[in-house]
């Protein structure tokens, strides 16, 4: 499978992703919703732990990386289910999904990477949205 092909079954999930975060905080705190979405994940885990013929990659660094991947999401999911019991499902949505704008920012300090004029406007629109749906 290709990283358009990719991309785009994630975009779909995480869409869905968006919507079931709403009905679920409907019906539980945002503490319990975390605990059971982790459930979803792992069992999402364990399907491919299966394909993969239980045999993950074992190099420290990667590994390491991966836990610290996973611990962040975690914490963002707990905010991420907070703001959504307490605001606009639209709002909350398109706030936190801005994130990339965290993740360019910490590119740019610790990666060394470089960033265009045009991702500069990209930038800048994002900036906006912030603005204006915090409005």
């Amino acid at each position: 499978m290709n990283w358009v092909t990719s991309s785009f079954l994630a975009l779909l999930s995480f869409g869905f992703w968006g919507l079931f975060t709403k009905l679920t905080v409907n019906h539980i705190d945002s503490k319990s919703a975390l605990i059971y979405q982790s459930l979803g994940v792992l069992i999402i885990g364990l399907i491919t732990l299966g394909i993969m013929e239980f045999k993950p990659a074992t190099q420290l660094k990667g590994i390491s990386f991966a836990v610290l991947t996973g611990a962040a999401y975690g914490i963002g999911c707990l905010f991420y289910f907070i703001a959504a019991d307490k605001g606009k499902i639209i709002t909350v949505v398109t706030l936190t999904a801005l994130y990339p704008l965290v993740t360019l920012a910490l590119a740019l300090l610790l990666l060394k990477e470089s960033v265009s004029l045009k991702q500069c406007v990209g930038i800048a629109f994002g900036l906006l949205a912030i603005f204006l749906m915090s409005s």
